[in-house]
């Protein structure tokens, strides 16, 4: 019976020790198992490209630019210029019919006349009155009677002299005249319209500046900033260049056309780009230098943005972190964190982990 015994303690003893072997087996090959090798595609970072200018097409308008309308409305009498002529600053441009005006200024003058009248009347009676006072053969409330009419009277003519003066001034708008000179790019109004208060009769530009304005689409517009310098080149006209700076960069869009305008003051023009004249703009791509890659590549971790690249001899990839400038869905633009000739995974990013094997699409698995 002891010997049953012990058999039996032995027993459990081996059977115990293979499954302690068997699992402790099972745990080595776990461990042992390495991470899958991933099939991935890459690309080979290569030098930027030189990318080709920016261009884009405008023409020349004046730096400032004035409307010239009338103060008052009615009926035009005559305009003294047309398109393309040349003004001297004080020069009549255009003029009203002034017979209503003119009316009324020689109303005004009429009760101006009247109150100078009525007050010289009342000065006379005022030095009777005072004299009289004098002698006390009139009463205090006489005298005090005609120094109020005094009184009454020179406000009168104040008043009426006002009337006139403001009568002359709108006789005075009846003609327009340029209060700078310039050419004129825009007529508004013809002879014998009757013309509003404010309606444009001439535009006019100043001779001084010249802007090469652009309407450019938005892509291009969030690469131009104030004061970027532009080079202008007259159309149509080999040579015939300026060189320019961004001086305003419209900030809503043209709702018909969804394109921006943007005006380039040019730095001392030649004659040869006149009001009007077609030009062309280029500048130069600010992404030409960096370095690209494909959006696709890019994965975005808790360190930030990055990218796997692959260890040619080990066939292994580490993340890199980057800094990107600019991205579309197409490409994104590196300016730091990869090198000439890195190996780039673009294709399979989101399965991979620190230091896991990969073999590229059309190699030969190892």
């Amino acid at each position: 019976m002891r010997h049953s015994g012990a058999s039996s303690r032995l027993g459990c003893f081996a059977a115990a020790t293979v499954i302690a072997f068997a699992v402790a087996s099972c745990n080595r090959e776990e461990q042992a198992t390495p991470a899958p090798v991933r099939v991935v595609r890459t690309i080979t970072v290569e030098p930027p490209r030189q990318a080709p200018d920016l261009t884009f097409t405008g023409h020349i308008e004046a730096q400032d630019q004035a409307s010239l309308s009338f103060r008052i409305g009615g009926r035009l009498a005559e305009r003294l210029v047309g398109l393309g002529a040349s003004v001297r600053e004080g020069e009549t441009v255009a003029r009203l019919d002034p017979e209503n005006e003119l009316n009324d200024l020689r109303s005004a003058q009429a009760v101006l006349t009247a109150a100078q009248g009525d007050l010289r009347k009342a000065e006379n009676q005022f030095q009777r009155q005072s004299h009289l006072l004098e002698r006390h053969i009139t009463t205090q409330a006489d005298f005090e009677s005609a120094k109020q009419a005094l009184t009454a009277a020179r406000a009168q003519v104040d008043a009426a002299q006002a009337r006139v003066r403001s009568a002359e001034d709108v006789v005075g708008f009846t003609t327009l005249k340029a209060d700078a000179p310039g050419i004129v790019t825009r007529v508004g109004a013809e002879p014998a319209e009757v013309v509003a208060a404010g309606r444009m009769i001439v535009q006019l530009a100043r001779r001084e500046g010249r802007d090469a304005v652009f309407e450019i689409p938005a892509d291009l517009a969030r690469q131009l900033t104030p004061d970027m310098q532009v080079r202008v080149a007259l159309a149509g006209e080999a040579g015939a260049e300026a060189t320019g700076r961004v001086r305003e960069i419209a900030p809503q869009a043209d709702p018909v056309t969804r394109t921006f305008q943007i005006r380039v003051g040019l730095t001392d023009p030649a004659p040869a780009f006149r009001l009007g004249a077609a030009v062309s703009g280029s500048i130069r791509d600010s992404g030409g230098g960096a370095i690209a890659i494909p959006a696709t590549a890019l994965t975005q971790r808790d360190q930030g943005i990055g990218v796997w690249v692959v260890d040619p001899k080990a066939l292994t990839v580490s993340l890199r972190k980057l800094d990107v400038t600019s991205s579309d869905p197409a490409a994104a633009r590196i300016a730091k964190g990869l090198d000439i000739g890195d190996i780039v995974v673009t294709a399979g990013a989101g399965l991979l982990r620190e230091g896991q094997r990969v073999r590229l699409i059309g190699a030969e698995p190892r």
